[in-house]
């Protein structure tokens, strides 16, 4: 095979005269340009072009085992009669103001599945970023290529990403499992230019996961008025934790007899905890036995957050909306303080609740996603630039290796 068709086959560089081969510092450099038989403007396409000398463009390529291979190219500069600029000649295989060919920034990009940015650098000898700047490229381009009209079942959460309250907000795809968006902070203002993009396009929503905060479904009310809000199990579990937690902390402060506070103190998780997956051995069942029956309050409390799990268990809306009805008077004539906020709470959002078992959707998806985004990130140990790490989460759930770091 000559060189010319090894340029042409292995490296995709077109038809091309290689005029010389220099093999020199452990590299090796190929010397070639155009066989053309026509040159025109690279922004106009007009034939009307002067010639204006040329110039040398060293560029990249993949290398051929650990060697370094470049390719000086010859580049013609032409004045356009049409547009009057002087320019370069477009190469077919590079782009503008890159030093390096589209074939090096596919082998970048496929070294990155298995390599860290550090990684990928070393190996090839180049900085860390060019690496990077490969990668962000390929990333905003497949941003790009995300398709909003066929979305129907649409998750909002926040993303924690740094110290100081930073965060970011994500946007999934229920049905597919896709990131279809990443905005800078939460609440209200950084999810409606995204909604508003989403109905622009057209997309037939049908329904949108949320917590239990005002912010999401207030931006989804003002936007899509007529679809429906289902509000997330665990938000509404972790909401009753909390209340419960809450509740023990109050009854240990109160108590006064030191045998009395032994008792309750270290009793957080086993509250929280599913009795099924209490540890019988470890004597969890025996302790948390005893917590309850120190305190009629708090037994209550735990007894109702039991309670309000088979909220999701039933058959079908009706069956589980009974349920909600009774719980939420228990609530409120059993005097305890932290179940009646419960009850108003879960009274003012009834209809996002039972909105479940419409779609039967949860936010479950996107929490496993944000485990996995805050393992990359401190696989990465953190990322420099905002923008690049956004652009990363829009195209986490696409991984299919081990993520390494």
């Amino acid at each position: 095979m000559s060189t010319r068709s090894e340029l042409y086959h292995c490296f995709g560089l077109g038809v091309v005269d290689v005029t010389r081969v220099d093999h020199e510092d452990g590299q090796t450099v190929f010397h070639a340009r155009h066989r053309r038989e026509r040159i025109v403007c690279p922004v106009c396409r007009s034939g009307s072009v002067i010639c204006q000398g040329s110039v040398e463009r060293p560029l990249r390529l993949p290398p051929i085992g650990k060697r370094k291979v470049t390719v000086c190219f010859t580049v013609q500069r032409v004045e356009c009669s049409l547009c009057g600029g002087v320019r370069q000649e477009h190469l077919v295989f590079a782009e503008p103001y890159k030093r390096y060919t589209r074939s090096f920034a596919r082998y970048v990009l496929d070294l990155s599945r298995i390599g860290t940015v550090k990684d990928v650098a070393r190996h090839l000898g180049v900085s860390w970023d060019l690496v990077r700047e490969i990668q962000q490229k390929d990333l905003e381009r497949r941003r790009d290529q995300i398709d909003l009209k066929a979305v129907r079942h649409v998750g909002i959460d926040e993303l924690a990403v740094g110290k100081a309250h930073r965060y970011v907000t994500v946007v999934l795809d229920m049905d597919s499992g896709a990131v279809i968006h990443v905005a800078d902070g939460k609440g209200a203002d950084s999810i409606k230019p995204f909604l508003r993009r989403l109905k622009r396009c057209g997309a037939c929503v049908e329904a949108f996961v949320v917590d239990m905060g005002q912010a999401y479904p207030a931006a989804v009310a003002e936007v899509f008025p007529h679809v429906d809000l289902v509000y997330d199990r665990f938000h509404v579990v972790k909401l009753m934790n909390d209340k419960l937690s809450e509740l023990r902390r109050d009854l240990q402060r109160e108590l006064t007899e030191k045998r009395h506070k032994d008792v309750l103190k270290g009793t957080r998780w086993l509250l929280l905890k599913n009795p099924e997956n209490l540890d019988p051995s470890k004597g969890e069942c025996d302790r948390l036995q005893e917590a309850l029956a120190l305190n009629r309050p708090l037994a209550t409390a735990y007894y109702m957050k039991e309670d309000l799990r088979r909220f999701w268990d039933f058959l079908d809306a009706p069956e589980a909306e009974r349920h909600l009805d009774i719980w939420i008077r228990r609530a409120e004539t059993s005097g305890i303080a932290v179940l009646k906020t419960m009850a108003r709470t879960l009274q003012i959002n009834r209809r996002g609740l039972l909105n479940w078992y419409k779609h039967r959707i949860s936010n479950g998806p996107l929490e496993g996603f944000n485990n996995k985004a805050q393992l990359m990130k401190r696989q990465a140990y953190g990322y420099r630039n905002m923008e690049f790490y956004k652009l990363k989460l829009l195209t986490l759930h696409q991984t299919e290796v081990a993520l390494v770091g």
